[in-house]
C-alpha cells in the first residue's frame, strides 16, 4: 500500500486521540459503574440492603441508556456535553457520552458477574457476623474479581468500537481518521488500515483480559 507523507502523522494522532477517549472513558466507567452494579445486586428482592425503590429505579434508568443506540446516544445529549466540557466537538466531548453509554453497561455487567457469586459465601459472611459493607467488599468483590475482569474486558472492547463511532460526528481518533479521509474521498487503503488497526487493538485487550482473569483464577 502506498500512503502519502502527512497520512503516518495523521495515523499517530489519531491512535493517541482514541487511547486518550478509551482510557479516560474507561477509568471514569468503571468508577460509576461498578458502584452501579454493587448497588443492583444488594438492593434487589432478598438482598443484603434491599431497597425495591432504589433498585428499580436504577435498574429502569440502565435499560433507558442501554436501549439508545450510541450514535443517537452522542447528538441527544449535545447541550449535556457542551455544559460538562464547554464544546460538543472533539475528545474530550466525546468522553461524556462514552462515559454514559459505558458505565450503565458496566454496571449491567457487574450485576451479573456479582450473581454468579454463590449464595452460600453471602451466608457465610452474615453467619460471621460482617457488616453489609464487610460481606461487599471482603467476600463479594474478591470471589467474583475473575468474572469481573472478564466484564471489564468486554465493556473495553465496546468501549474503543464506540470511541471509532464517535468519528462520525467529529470526536477525533480512529474513526474520524476513516470516515474522513477513507470513506469521504474513496481510499480503501486507508479504511483497511483502520479496520486492521482495530481489530489489532481488540486482540491485545481481550488477551490481556483473558490472561488477567485467568492468573486470577489460580491465585
Amino acid at each position: 500500500m502506498h500512503f502519502e507523507s502527512w497520512f503516518w502523522p495523521e495515523f499517530f494522532t489519531s491512535i493517541n486521540e482514541t487511547l486518550y477517549m478509551v482510557i479516560v472513558g474507561l477509568i471514569i466507567s468503571i468508577i460509576i459503574g461498578i458502584p452501579i452494579g454493587v448497588i443492583l445486586v444488594v438492593t434487589r428482592e432478598g438482598a443484603i440492603l434491599e431497597n425495591k425503590i432504589l433498585y428499580n429505579v436504577l435498574n429502569i434508568v440502565i435499560n433507558i441508556f442501554r436501549s439508545i443506540p450510541f450514535i443517537i446516544l452522542i447528538v441527544a445529549i449535545i447541550p449535556f456535553t457542551r455544559f460538562i466540557v464547554g464544546t460538543s466537538i472533539g475528545t474530550t466531548a466525546a468522553i461524556v457520552p462514552l462515559v454514559l453509554y459505558t458505565a450503565f453497561y458496566i454496571g449491567r455487567l457487574i450485576e451479573n458477574s456479582l450473581l454468579e457469586v454463590d449464595q452460600g459465601t453471602i451466608e457465610l459472611a452474615q453467619a460471621m457476623g460482617a457488616t453489609p459493607w464487610q460481606t461487599i467488599w471482603r467476600f463479594l468483590l474478591p470471589e467474583a474479581l475473575s468474572s469481573i475482569v472478564l466484564a471489564l474486558t468486554v465493556a473495553t472492547i465496546g468501549l474503543i468500537g464506540a470511541s471509532a463511532m464517535a468519528g462520525a460526528v467529529g470526536a477525533g481518533g480512529i474513526g474520524d481518521l476513516a470516515i474522513t479521509y477513507g470513506y469521504n474521498q474513496f481510499k480503501t487503503e486507508i479504511m483497511i488500515i483502520t479496520v486492521i488497526t482495530l481489530i489489532i487493538m481488540v486482540q491485545l485487550v481481550q488477551s490481556f483480559g483473558n490472561w488477567l482473569a485467568k492468573k486470577i483464577r489460580r491465585n
